[in-house]
């Protein structure tokens, strides 16, 4: 089988779907909310790269970087096996698949070519050791099978992009360890979206969600467009303890292009205080289903009523401060005084958090 629903157990083994479409399959086993989708396995990918000898083609590319550094050898080897890539269509018996599951899932919401988002899930992907948020990209609003299959081939291609192997030579992985599985989900039509750590971002304070948001699709916040809405949420009573409003200049509506967000609702809170207390408990939720920090995105989507309208949109390990070595609250061999004067200056052991990243675009 070359596709999967997220509601089947096949949906949750990491090596066939990669990492994000079994963290959304997990969820929707939790009974967490998700908007519906289907995945094409590692295995579609696979027979996409053995026909036309394109896997071999792609391996002599590879080969000749050796252990180059160099961001224009990269370049030209995406631009080399573009040539081969651009011109190969799906096989038939993975098109054929993908067609009838995007027509499934239209039957199941009841909305003929329904639009969605099409995303990358890397075989590699989202694992503590080696997180790929922002490496790969994401489609939102594609339309039709035919618009599903060309970004199907896109999310392939993705692969063997400058960017990506310049990253993973960084990270000491090599390219033919990667495969690609798709997750094809319908799109959310976000009045506000965002990104929540179920720990706080800036010190690693494990009894704090700390949650960002902004008006629209979620693009606008992981690219770093706007400033968004900060909420600081207490684990245990789930008190928001700090709000910090941002300056939400613009917002996407749709998947192709910012609007300018109203003058009147620039300065306004784009989540409710239920809403941030209900992203909080999902948060916690998610804590403890994986048994580790989490680093979420989610949405809140305008087509549905209020109280079932927060949608989980991916979920990964957070990798920053649970790679962190945790020191004791009271080192001993610094003495009481010691440990006085740095709880009462609050200063976090291990200095502040950097290098969260999310994809470019957040469906």
């Amino acid at each position: 089988m070359y596709t999967v629903q997220f509601t089947e157990e096949a949906c949750r083994d990491v090596r066939s779907v990669g990492g994000k479409a079994a963290g959304l399959a997990d969820m929707v086993a939790a009974g967490l909310p998700v908007a519906p989708g289907f995945v094409l396995t590692a295995e579609a990918y696979r027979a996409y790269l053995a026909q036309q000898g394109l896997a071999e083609v792609v391996s002599q590319v590879l080969d000749r970087l050796g252990a180059s550094r160099d961001q224009g050898d990269f370049d030209r080897a995406e631009a080399e096996i573009a040539e081969h890539l651009l011109g190969a269509a799906l096989p038939a018996d993975v098109e054929e698949q993908a067609r009838a599951a995007y027509r499934r899932l239209c039957a199941d919401i009841g909305v003929p070519e329904v639009a969605v988002a099409v995303r990358s899930s890397a075989t590699a992907e989202d694992s503590v050791g080696a997180s790929f948020a922002g490496e790969f990209e994401t489609w939102v609003d594609v339309v039709g099978e035919d618009a599903v299959l060309e970004h199907v081939a896109r999310c392939y291609r993705s692969v063997f992009s400058g960017r990506v192997m310049s990253y993973l030579a960084e990270k000491g992985i090599a390219p033919h360890a990667i495969e690609m599985a798709v997750v094809v989900q319908k799109t959310v039509r976000a009045r506000a979206a965002g990104v929540m750590f179920t720990l706080s971002p800036t010190s690693g304070d494990r009894s704090k969600v700390a949650i960002e948001a902004s008006w629209g699709l979620g693009l606008a916040v992981v690219g770093g467009e706007v400033t968004p809405d900060r909420f600081l949420v207490d684990k245990v009573g789930l008190g928001i303890v700090e709000r910090t409003l941002g300056r939400k200049h613009l917002e996407y509506r749709r998947g192709d292009a910012p609007v300018p967000v109203p003058e009147e609702r620039r300065d306004v809170a784009c989540l409710s205080d239920a809403e941030i207390t209900a992203l909080a408990e999902l948060g916690k939720r998610l804590e403890k289903l994986h048994g580790a920090p989490q680093d979420i995105e989610f949405a809140v989507d305008e087509e549905l009523p209020p109280g079932s309208d927060v949608i989980l949109l991916q979920c990964r390990p957070e990798t920053v401060w649970s790679a962190a070595e945790r020191k004791p609250a009271f080192d001993a061999s610094a003495g009481l005084m010691s440990w006085i004067t740095g709880s009462i200056s609050g200063a976090p052991a291990g200095g502040s958090a950097a290098g969260h990243q999310h994809e470019r675009g957040t469906g």
